[in-house]
């Protein structure tokens, strides 16, 4: 299945959602944020009153069927007792808890399958996160790795939360750091992905540069027929 898997990694708030699902729709393959699995159990851990020192409890709660992840063109959905609950996992907060659960190794392979099931062998999909490319799909026909300055991803991020751009930048340098450091899959540039620096470049040309690159390589494999 690997085969068909484009990976989009990358640290916060560095376009690789919006990125990589502007890519998937226009070339009609499926699409998931890995993300959304930790924000998720994060939000749902809170709502349960789990204690975020409690690995064991984090990893039944992961294995609960009270909450579920859904694949849509838009949005990766969390689900929690029967409700849609995308609002609370975009929060800043919730980025930080995700970011601590996220340190469990046993969280971590206790998710790790519910991710991979959303390759399929018959489709392309596109997986976008942090560990996309070295953990989830290692054997990724392509992997992407699409980052840009702190003073540009803070920016984007107020702007896009209305916040402060000095408190939003302070929290995003706690969330790189803990990403970067923590001991199980650390956020980092895959082996033998093609990096994309967004610093001074729109959404649109991300997205183009992103697409001349998945072209190329599936041109180069003779796997034209996959594209849209």
């Amino acid at each position: 299945m690997a085969e068909y898997v484009i990976t989009i990694d990358g640290p916060s708030a560095s376009g690789k959602t919006s990125v990589s699902r502007d890519v998937a729709n226009a070339f009609g393959w499926r699409w998931v944020s890995t993300g959304a699995f930790y924000r998720g159990l994060a939000v749902v851990a809170l709502k349960e009153k789990i204690d975020f020192d409690d690995e064991s409890a984090l990893v039944r709660l992961a294995n609960s069927p009270i909450w579920s992840v859904e694949m849509n063109p838009n949005e990766t959905t969390v689900m929690y007792s029967g409700q849609r609950i995308n609002p609370e996992i975009a929060l800043d907060d919730t980025g930080m808890y995700a970011s601590k659960i996220s340190q469990y190794p046993l969280v971590r392979q206790a998710l790790l399958p519910l991710q991979r099931a959303c390759a399929n062998k018959n489709h392309v999909l596109i997986a976008e996160g942090r560990d996309c490319g070295t953990v989830v799909f290692p054997n990724a026909l392509i992997k992407i790795y699409l980052t840009a300055s702190s003073d540009s991803r803070a920016q984007r991020r107020s702007i896009e939360n209305t916040g402060s751009f000095e408190m939003v930048r302070t929290l995003q340098e706690e969330r790189d750091r803990s990403d970067e450091e923590r001991t199980h899959a650390p956020l980092q540039i895959p082996d033998g992905a093609q990096v994309i620096d967004s610093s001074t470049m729109n959404r649109d040309q991300v997205v183009d540069n992103a697409k001349r690159l998945i072209r190329q390589e599936f041109s180069r494999r003779k796997l034209d027929a996959l594209i849209r």
